[in-house]
């Protein structure tokens, strides 16, 4: 059972996460629609998310030591508290800088976004381990809800990070964010209800590595699963949409803008929608663990047939066209509601292999294995995109969703007879 104050708490820690997403997701789109018009390359926009994730990889290795050492709140805090940070350094990026020095900045930058983002989300994950009821699948339950919550107001900060571009410009936008976000913080300082762990003084860094084979499998297949969407969600399939749909115009552009930030914000909110309503859909209250993880292997393969097929669509086309952009929308949504199914099991199956003594560490280097994947992710986008277009990039994330089935495919049930009737 969760204790007395538990959904007070979920309710706190999940409201500061909503707030942070809408301000990351904004964010990204900001930088990635406002370089690409200053003139950088596939190749350069993917370096700006670089150190992001190379961030994010660091970040949660240790993040979930002084989780454990301090406290979840102390993560939760320190999290909302460096976005605002890192939101007033961006605006004071020189449009005179050479290019060279730009990028070094925003990197720089994006990658205390990251620190920020991935102390703000093992925080996060790990208090639906402490609050969350056991019974009829309540673990499930709840963190769908975090997670899928999340998504979909990460997407409307996709679509509020192109607005605001079209209308007020890049640093009205992040200051803009970065007073909201500091209010959000403030607010949760004062308000913040008792009901997660302080931390344990006698928490070893060493315990950060996990020495469960399921949750390094399950780790393992996180980085494939994340690295396939961002192949193509990054870089590749903005930067196309963006050469299919702007004319050079200014207001071309700001159209185009519209238009990106509203197909982007639409998939994580289906991605959410759907990874919300996974419990149900997976009948989880009484489906047995053994099963659950059996649906982690037929659902990832599933996934890999979709940009497979994207692919060869695209290899077929003799370059941008009506029907494969029509193709590519509605296949990549497709993508979005399987790859959401893949993303709720992996929450769910995370919690449930780790022990509540260890969670904030397990967690901690599960995302640091999903950070890993955006990481790769990121690079092959500007790469493949750059070096073979919209043919390559598909491949490549067909190939990388293989990888992460055959990873699940090694995930053993922990609890073979106990369902969650």
């Amino acid at each position: 059972m969760s204790r007395p104050d538990g959904l007070t708490a979920y309710i706190a820690v999940t409201a500061s996460y909503w707030a942070f997403m809408l301000t990351d997701g904004a964010l990204r789109m900001l930088v990635l629609l406002h370089f690409h018009t200053v003139g950088f390359t596939p190749v350069q926009l993917a370096y700006l998310f670089v150190l992001y994730e190379v961030a994010g990889m660091v970040t949660n290795l240790g993040a979930g030591w002084v989780a454990a050492r301090f406290g979840l709140t102390s993560t939760l805090y320190a999290g909302l508290g460096l976005q605002v940070v890192a939101l007033l350094a961006l605006a004071q990026l020189d449009p005179g800088w050479a290019i060279g020095l730009s990028v070094a900045f925003v990197m720089v930058v994006q990658g205390a976004s990251g620190v920020a983002k991935d102390l703000a989300k093992m925080s996060s994950k790990s208090a639906v381990k402490i609050l969350a009821p056991t019974e009829n699948g309540g673990l499930f339950r709840w963190v769908a809800i975090l997670t899928g919550s999340k998504n979909a107001v990460k997407g409307l900060g996709f679509l509020l990070g192109a607005a605001l571009l079209a209308t007020v410009g890049f640093v009205w936008a992040v200051l803009a964010m970065a007073a909201v976000l500091a209010a959000i913080l403030v607010a949760v300082l004062v308000a913040m209800p008792p009901g997660l762990p302080r931390g344990r003084k006698g928490a070893k860094f060493s315990e950060v590595f996990s020495r469960s084979g399921n949750v390094n499998r399950l780790s393992a297949a996180r980085v494939f699963l994340f690295g396939a969407r961002d192949v193509w969600f990054v870089v590749g399939i903005p930067i196309y949409f963006y050469a299919v749909l702007s004319d050079g115009t200014p207001e071309g552009n700001r159209a185009a803008f519209f238009l990106i930030g509203g197909f982007m914000a639409l998939w994580i909110i289906l991605y959410g929608a759907v990874q919300a309503t996974a419990p149900k859909l997976l009948c989880a209250a009484t489906t047995p663990e053994r099963d659950l993880v059996g649906k982690a292997r037929l659902w990832a393969w599933a996934l890999a047939a979709i940009p497979a097929a994207l692919t060869a669509a695209a290899l077929a086309s003799a370059g941008p066209q009506p029907w494969l952009t029509v193709t590519l929308v509605a296949g990549l949504l497709v993508f979005g509601a399987v790859f959401a199914v893949n993303s709720a099991l992996h929450s769910y199956l995370i919690l449930a292999f780790t022990k509540a003594e260890r969670v904030t560490m397990d967690v901690g280097f599960y995302y640091m294995a999903n950070a890993g994947g955006r990481l790769l992710g990121t690079v092959l986008s500007g790469l493949s995109y750059q070096a073979g277009g919209l043919p390559l990039m598909l491949g490549t994330a067909t190939g990388m969703v293989a990888l992460s089935a055959l990873a699940a495919g090694r995930l053993t049930a922990t609890e073979p007879e106990v369902t969650r009737a």
